[in-house]
């Protein structure tokens, strides 16, 4: 059942049961914490919902939506079936264009590679339009230990930099927060980070935007370097893009001497045209807007600024070798996906461990790191697989299916294994089946309702369903299909 149905079952803050993940793995733990949190859930709830409304709206407008859909989807997977190509036809055209091509294999190889940009100029200190990428391999850490100081710009980005806190949305990276919480941070820390908030700061969202316009507006006057990511990059002419809400991004891009774009090599497109489907596709169903606010583009070195631009792997080519896995990498981080989950509605970014939330960081992040730690093997059962983040998706990923397929990656514990190999043996001949059913039918009262031991959570949130007196294959048996 999805979020805000009628009928919707309270979520109870001991329910940690996953199917075969054991309740002490780390994402039902964040959870459970999580959702004791009233404040956060009805931060979230508020938000979530009311973005998903807008989208919902904007998205009816469009009467060939769904061939739209269709298109980025194409796009996205002839790309990356092309991937090789496309990306050596971008480093060409950037290259042309005055810019400067680095590769990064992971994220130690992208730091040092930024860290060494940045010291060449002589600078300590760069401002940040939002990136997750840069997020993603812990950059503004890895800066900070060469002596570097990173500035985000973005104001949500802005928000939980000076909380010292950690991004909650692929979108609004502050939406756990709400705005009187705001107003405490900036006033209690904006000072320490350059220009401070006014002394009479209220929770009013004019106010909290003129504090965060003037702390901005100097720091971007008077620094040097920028780092930015990329929404897309356009192999075709080497053009990059970003698109954002508020106009930081542009004077991020623009007033610096040094530009430096760290992008996923996910990111590229083969040309103009097929730009054009996505600047569709990604307002609505980020912001629900029909178009950006702000959509900068860029190409090479331009009016005397030095460029240099980041192709990172950092575990993006492993997913791209898997056939059922490869489809994450179509993503264009809308977030749509998260507004419409009912688990990330409840728990928050925070419980995923990951810059990547929601069902999209369920499955990507697990590829990208690998399932060798505990929290990303717990990773792909955070979602009641009700398939509403496929529905909404802008380039159909079918989240739901690359779930199950990393839950059978997963380790299982004994108890389950034994549980499916005793299943297998059943299934596999319809005699055994059968026998097991009228067994079953017979013994139908001794069923428990409650199973025994660390099993109980399954059925204390869950009704066993009851066992018929007699099966289908006995009852067809005996009627000649219900001819008799």
């Amino acid at each position: 059942m999805r979020s805000g149905e009628p009928g919707e079952r309270p979520v109870s803050p001991v329910n940690v049961t996953f199917l075969g993940m054991p309740a002490t793995r780390p994402f039902p733990r964040n959870a459970a914490r999580a959702v004791r949190d009233s404040q956060l859930r009805f931060n979230l709830r508020k938000a979530t919902r009311t973005i998903r409304a807008r989208r919902a709206s904007v998205v009816a407008e469009v009467p060939d939506w769904a061939a739209l859909r269709d298109a980025g989807r194409a796009i996205k997977e002839h790309t990356l079936r092309n991937l090789d190509r496309y990306l050596l036809q971008l480093e060409e055209a950037v290259t042309a264009a005055g810019g400067h091509v680095h590769w990064a294999a992971d994220a130690a190889e992208a730091n040092e590679i930024v860290a060494g940009l940045v010291k060449a100029t002589g600078e300590t200190e760069v401002v940040k339009v939002k990136s997750m990428a840069t997020q993603e391999i812990g950059l503004n850490e890895a800066l900070l230990e060469h002596g570097i100081t990173a500035y985000e710009t973005d104001l949500a980005e802005l928000i939980v930099q000076l909380g010292d806190d950690r991004p909650s949305h692929i979108l609004v990276p502050a939406i756990h927060r709400n705005r009187a919480e705001i107003r405490e941070i900036f006033a209690g820390r904006m000072a320490g980070w350059g220009r401070p908030a006014p002394e009479d700061l209220t929770d009013d969202p004019a106010a909290l935007a003129e504090a965060a316009r003037l702390h901005l507006r100097e720091r971007f006057l008077k620094t040097k370097v920028a780092i930015s990511g990329a929404n897309f990059a356009v192999a075709e002419t080497g053009t990059l893009v970003v698109l954002e809400s508020e106009g930081n991004g542009r004077m991020c891009l623009t007033l610096p001497t040094t530009l430096i774009s760290v992008v996923g090599i996910e990111k590229v497109l083969p040309s103009w045209r097929d730009l054009e489907v996505f600047l569709q596709l990604l307002p609505r169903s980020s912001t629900g807007e029909r178009m950006n606010p702000y959509t900068s583009m860029w190409t090479g070195a331009t009016e005397g600024q030095e460029f240099h631009l980041v192709l990172l792997d950092n575990g993006r080519t492993r997913v791209l070798a898997d056939e059922v896995g490869r489809q994450a990498l179509r993503c264009i981080r809308c977030s749509a996906c998260l507004n419409v989950c009912p688990v990330y509605e409840r728990t928050g970014g925070h419980a995923y461990g990951s810059v990547y939330p929601g069902p999209i960081g369920a499955i990507l992040t697990p590829q990208l790191r690998g399932m060798s730690s505990e929290l990303d093997r717990s990773l792909p059962y955070a979602s009641s697989l009700c398939g509403a983040c496929y529905d909404v998706c802008p380039v159909a990923i079918d989240i739901p299916s690359v779930l199950v397929d990393l839950r059978a990656r997963s380790p299982h514990p004994w108890p389950e294994r034994a549980g499916m190999a005793a299943a297998g043996w059943v299934l596999r001949r319809s005699g055994r089946l059968a026998r097991m059913q009228r067994i079953g039918g017979r013994l139908r009262n001794l069923a428990p309702r409650r199973l025994p031991g660390p099993l109980a959570a399954w059925t204390d949130t869950r009704d066993l369903p009851e066992i018929p007196r007699e099966s289908f294959r006995d009852w067809w048996d005996r009627t000649d299909g219900g001819r008799r």
